[in-house]
This record gives structure tokens, sequence and C-alpha cells, in this order.
């Protein structure tokens, strides 16, 4: 039975234990046939004093009367329109009374011992923590943990290499994935959750960053392992969505010394994602993304402020999870060019060195 007796409260302070309640989140739109596939192995995994938390963003598949047979016990929040992945998981989070969030992609098939697994972090050293992740067929992988470069562009790390590349104990990422993103919930409620005008993608990005702000690990537990039916989508609302939430991430993250420093780099890179865009036929996603955060930058910045006041850590400690390699598959040869790769290595190599002295 998967639900909802309110748990006490713990700190995330204290020795690891394994008793934690989880309440696990699902934002699901016109979801029935993951759905179907995913929610048996999850309730496996649940204990009777967990929660679990169905989003219905818009749905129009007959989801509400299915889940009544899937999962009976699981609450279902009924959002009345499709209003976007974060304010879905916000809006679930905001429902949970569990000590630790869990948020799930509807899609995500957890694996025999996932559920103590992804528990057993609970009052360790880690801020936030994912499971591994791997594709359908259960013997590549989906991400080890997000790369992130530091122009902002991120990627699923060892995407469609062989499991057996994956790591084999806890590592820190750069990002973690929303597909499997556990996160204490009096610390995703002090943060503010994802930013809901995101809509979907980069908000796990801007999440971890605002965690890394504060002096956060982010863990990834190969332990923890689900099966996700990942396919890399390529349409036109996605391209935009990527390339507007790539900047508003950049712009409210970034610490003041680093973002000038990267800007030269941002705005070079600026007339090779057009060159991309209009030769890959997303030209319009990409005029599209630029005026929605020119629109948006007054109040970007303004999160900016907020977000900023909350750093504890240095930009060179910040800056240290970023990469300079272009090594996504997803880049193909231009990101493996070795004049492309000699120019990130050095430029980066600079603003490090020039953060290392600022900070000191």
């Amino acid at each position: 039975m998967c639900l909802l007796e309110r748990s006490s409260e713990r700190s995330i302070i204290a020795a690891p234990v394994t008793d934690v309640a989880v309440a696990v989140v699902i934002v699901a739109h016109n979801s029935v046939s993951e759905l179907r596939r995913s929610l048996p192995a999850v309730c496996a995994e649940l204990r009777p004093d967990d929660e679990l938390i169905i989003v219905d963003n818009g749905s129009s598949d007959g989801m509400a009367e299915e889940l009544d047979r899937l999962a009976p016990a699981a609450r279902v929040l009924v959002m009345g329109r499709n209003a976007g992945f974060a304010a879905g998981a916000n809006a679930g989070a905001a429902e949970a009374h569990a000590d630790l969030l869990v948020f799930l992609n509807p899609d995500v098939i957890v694996q025999a011992g996932w559920g103590e697994a992804i528990r057993r972090q609970w009052g360790g050293s880690a801020a936030a923590w994912m499971g591994l992740v791997l594709l359908e067929d259960g013997e590549h992988i989906n991400t080890s943990g997000g790369v992130l470069h530091f122009t902002g562009f991120g990627w699923a790390g060892q995407v469609g290499e062989p499991v057996s590349a994956a790591p084999t104990t806890a590592r820190e990422a750069a990002f973690l994935s929303g597909a499997c993103l556990a996160v204490p919930r009096d610390l995703w409620h002090r943060l503010g959750g994802f930013p809901e005008h995101f809509f979907m993608y980069c908000e796990d990005v801007d999440l971890s960053l605002r965690l890394r702000l504060i002096g956060g690990r982010l863990l990834v537990l190969p332990e923890a392992r689900a099966d996700h039916a990942y396919e890399f989508a390529k349409g036109e609302l996605k391209w935009r969505l990527l390339e507007r939430n790539r900047w508003a991430t950049v712009l409210r993250t970034y610490p003041s010394p680093l973002l000038a420093l990267v800007l030269p780099a941002l705005l070079a890179t600026e007339a090779a994602v057009w060159a991309v865009a209009l030769r890959g036929g997303w030209g319009r996603a990409k005029a599209r993304a630029t005026i929605d955060v020119v629109r948006a930058l007054p109040s970007l910045l303004q999160e900016r402020r907020t977000i900023q006041a909350t750093v504890r850590v240095p930009a060179s400690a910040f800056a240290s999870s970023l990469t300079a390699a272009l090594d996504s598959p997803y880049f193909g040869r231009a990101g493996r060019h070795p004049a492309v790769r000699l120019a990130c290595r050095v430029y980066w190599r600079c603003v490090v060195s020039l953060l290392a002295r600022f900070d000191a």
C-alpha cells in the first residue's frame, strides 16, 4: 500500500538512516501507458507511512480513472491544465508531509531495492541526490549525473554507455536529473522549489546550482537504479525552452565574478548557436527564446538578487563543478573539433585562475 501518514520531523544532519518517510511525486500529462508500467514497481518500494502523490497536469486520457486501479492509495492532484513540469512538481511537493521528497518521471521504472537505497543517504553529507538512471533496456546509461559546461549547456552524463561503465560508489555531479531526484522537504521549501516560469527543462539544473550556492553536495547513488524510457525529441518547443531556460539559469545562479568572466564566451556562443539553429531548422525557436529572455530580463535580475543573497561559497568553489569540455554526443563533431576544445580549455583555465585570485 502506498500512502500516507504524516512522518515525524527528523534532522537532516543526523546519522544516515533508512527509516525516513518518503513522498514520491510524479507529474503526469496523458501518461496512462507509462504509469501502467511504472506504478507497480514504485508501489512495491514504498512503505505504509510513505506517500505517493500524482499530479494530473491537464490529462485527457482517462488517467484519473485508471489510477483508481493502479494505485488506489495514491493522492491525485488535478491541476486542470498543463501547468508544466516545474509547477506540477511544486504543487505536488506542497501536498507532501514526508520529510524526503522524491520526484520521478512517469516513465521511470524503479528497480528492486531502489526505495531502501534512496533513503540511505538521508542524514548524510548530501543536500540532494539522485539514483542511477538507465535507459529502458536496463543495459545502457541514461544519466549518471548531469554534466554542465561553463556556458550553461548541460547534458546527461555517460548517456548511451554500457551499465558496466557506471560508477560503483556514490559520486558528485554538476547537477541532478529531475527524472529521479531526492531532496529533503524542508530544504526544498527553503529554496522555493523549481522556477515555475521555466515550464519544463533546466529546472533541475537551476535547483542544483542553487543548492551548490549554499554549499550543498549533489550525489548520484549507483545502487538506487531505475530504467527510463528516454528519448531526446527535438521539437521546436523543446529547443525554445532549452535555450530560454539555459540563459535564465545562468543569469539567476552564476555568482557575479563568474558571470562577468564568462559573459564574453556566452555572447560568442550565441553566434554559434544561431548558426546551428538556422542550419538545423529551429531558427524560429531560437528567436523566440531570445525574445523570451529579453522580456523576462527585469524579473530574472530580481530573482538573481534574491538567489545571490543566499550564497555561502566562493565563486571558485561554485565554478569547480563546471567543465570546459563539450564532449556530449549531442554536440557531435563541432564539440570535438580541436580548435573548439583548445579555445574552451584555455578560456576556462583563465577564468578559474582569475576566480581563485578574486576569492583569495
